[in-house]
C-alpha cells in the first residue's frame, strides 16, 4: 500500500479586472511544462506557503495564507496586492524575492505594510489519500490593482494573461489549453459573475469548508465529484475526462 501525502499549505489568488459591458477578465498563468506539479497547465497565481509567511501577525487566523498568496502574485507575475507601491520599487521586491530575500524584512526595509483585507476567501480544496504531492489550497479573490501591468517570471510560467472565466473554458475545450480539476471547476464558478462586486457576494454567501474530490459511480461510469452546497454549478466530471495535477 502506498503511503498517503501529507498534505502542504499553499495558496492563490483569483486577480479580477472588471470591464465595461462584459463579464470581468482573470489573470491566468500558464506553467512551464517543466513543473512537477500542473506543468503546463493554465492555474492562478500562487504557491506553497513558506516558513517566512508566519512571520507577519494579524488577526486572520489564515494570515500566513494570505501573505503566501500576495508573495506568489508577486514572484509569479509582478503584480502586488495589497501595497502601495511603485513600478520600479515593485521590480526591486521582485528580484529580491527571487533571490530568496524574507518577504517580511524586504517590506520592512522598503517600509512597506501589507493590507491583507484585499484578499476575500473564496474556497479551500483537500484532496486526500494520494500516493503523490498533494496540496491544501485557499484560494483567495482580489481586484486588480489599477494600472496593474504583469510580466512573465520566465521560471515556473512561459505566459500570463487577461482572460473571462469562460473564455479560459472555451480554450480548453478546443484543445489549446490544459485546465487541471479544480481550476475547471473554479472557472465555471468564476463565470456566474458579471464583476468583482458579484464574485464577492457570492464568495462569502458560502461557508469556506475543504472540497476534497471524490469518485463515484453513477449508472457504471466513474466519476470525479465535489460536494454540493459550496457554490460550484458543476459538481461532477467524468473521471477518464478529469485532468489531474
Amino acid at each position: 500500500m502506498s503511503p498517503v501525502a501529507e498534505p502542504i499549505p499553499a495558496a492563490t489568488v483569483v486577480v479580477m479586472r472588471d470591464r465595461a459591458g462584459g463579464p470581468p477578465e482573470l489573470l491566468m498563468v500558464e506553467r512551464s511544462r517543466a513543473m512537477a506539479f500542473a506543468g503546463g497547465a493554465l492555474v492562478f497565481p500562487g504557491g506553497r506557503v513558506d516558513p517566512g509567511d508566519h512571520l507577519f501577525t494579524h488577526a486572520y487566523p489564515d494570515a500566513a495564507a494570505r501573505v503566501a498568496a500576495i508573495r506568489e502574485t508577486i514572484e509569479e507575475a509582478g503584480v502586488a496586492l495589497g501595497i502601495d507601491d511603485k513600478a520600479d520599487r515593485l521590480k526591486e521586491l521582485r528580484a529580491a524575492l527571487y533571490g530568496g530575500a524574507p518577504f517580511a524584512q524586504l517590506l520592512e526595509a522598503a517600509g512597506l505594510t501589507l493590507d491583507l483585507d484585499v484578499l476575500v476567501p473564496f474556497a479551500r480544496w483537500l484532496p486526500h489519500g494520494l500516493p503523490h504531492r498533494v496540496f491544501d489550497t485557499l484560494f483567495y479573490l482580489a481586484r486588480s490593482p489599477e494600472g496593474a501591468e504583469p510580466r512573465v517570471d520566465g521560471n515556473e510560467n512561459v505566459r500570463l494573461f487577461w482572460i473571462t472565466a469562460q473564455g479560459a473554458l472555451d480554450l480548453a475545450d478546443r484543445g489549446d489549453a490544459m485546465l487541471i480539476y479544480p481550476t475547471r471547476r473554479n472557472l465555471e464558478r468564476l463565470a456566474l459573475f458579471d464583476g468583482f462586486e458579484s464574485a464577492m457576494a457570492h464568495a462569502r454567501a458560502f461557508p469556506i469548508e475543504p472540497i476534497t474530490p471524490r469518485v463515484q459511480t453513477r449508472g457504471g461510469i466513474d466519476y470525479l465529484c465535489i460536494p454540493e452546497g459550496l457554490g460550484y454549478p458543476i459538481t461532477a466530471e467524468r473521471l477518464d475526462r478529469a485532468v489531474r495535477a
